[in-house]
């Protein structure tokens, strides 16, 4: 875990489903000195009730911000629905009043339910478009960042069924133009090199097996090189991704939101994040989600939360 001076640094977290994991790695986190010192202030958006079944004991830099949602009575952990998904709609919408109001520098968001919040709000999808389009942004991406690899999809939280029709020349153009922004920007790298899996088993076999290579993907790599963009591909997922792969590369960018996780989650599950790139502020999340099945039971891992809060504070400088 890399940590850096805390410089003035305020620092929001929402905390996702107020029923699953998300205050419980919050409060662990939040409990470790050697992630505090990241910043010099924590804001905590969520409700009495949630503070005070996770939140005992001391927690200096922290001030917690109550959005008077759920009634004060207990909470009972591990129960989906629609209560959850309209609190963690809530804290979020008080993430952005404050990145707006400029009372937070970044926003760390614990994991929420996309179905809970479905139910009272049909056409949300999750945090990534939100916040798109909470600040008017027509491109944003996910990148995923662990010890060893960046990762990047192209196409997000869609059926597969219409990935094809979805990767299209401009849309995996943007994700690169995005991805070698965030690159140098955020991450410091002078002159970033990307790789770029192939749609198809073995990336097409030059059209044997699919053409998306040939009409999609390499055009839209043409276009990336013009405008300075350093990429190689498409390359076969199946052999791109390796234990060494991030000393080759700066970042993959994948075709689908599998094709990219599996791989990424499977190398440092625990110590993954989620970033955001194209917004005009630093919002990271942890790599899980709510796993209701353990909530409340003390059994969360913190690790991909306090990962989440470092690199916040550290992209934030």
């Amino acid at each position: 875990m890399r940590t850096s001076k805390s410089n003035n640094k305020r620092i929001g977290i929402t905390l996702g489903d107020p029923l699953g994991i998300g205050p419980e790695v919050t409060a662990k986190a939040l409990s470790k000195a050697s992630v505090r010192s990241n910043a010099d202030e924590f804001v905590i958006f969520g409700d009495q009730a949630v503070f005070d079944y996770y939140f005992t004991g001391k927690y200096p830099k922290c001030r917690f911000h109550h959005c008077h949602i759920l009634p004060k009575k207990k909470i009972i952990p591990g129960k989906t629905g629609k209560t959850g998904g309209r609190a963690s709609l809530g804290y979020l919408d008080a993430g952005i009043a404050a990145l707006k109001n400029k009372t937070i520098d970044a926003l760390v968001t614990a994991p929420l339910c996309k179905e809970a919040i479905a139910r009272d709000t049909p056409l949300f999808i999750g945090h990534t478009e939100y916040l798109a389009e909470a600040f008017n942004i027509d491109h944003v991406g996910m990148m995923f960042v662990g010890p060893q690899l960046r990762t990047i999809v192209v196409t997000r939280h869609i059926p597969l069924k219409e990935v094809p029709s979805t990767m299209t020349v401009d849309n995996i153009l943007q994700t690169l133009l995005l991805t070698h922004r965030a690159l140098k920007i955020n991450f410091g790298i002078k002159k970033p090199n990307i790789a770029v899996c192939g749609l198809n088993p073995h990336a097409g076999e030059n059209g044997l097996i699919g053409k998306e290579e040939q009409t999609i993907i390499i055009p839209a790599l043409k276009k990336a090189k013009a405008v300075g963009v350093s990429t190689i591909g498409p390359l076969p997922a199946d052999t791109l991704f390796s234990v060494d792969l991030g000393q080759r590369y700066d970042a993959v960018v994948a075709m689908y939101h599998d094709q990219g996780l599996i791989p990424v989650k499977t190398l440092s599950f625990t110590k993954l994040v989620n970033l955001t790139i194209g917004l005009p502020f630093i919002r990271t999340s942890p790599a899980h989600g709510t796993a209701f099945d353990i909530a409340g039971k003390g059994k969360a891992n913190p690790d991909s939360m306090c990962e989440a809060i470092c690199l916040a504070a550290r992209l934030s400088s």
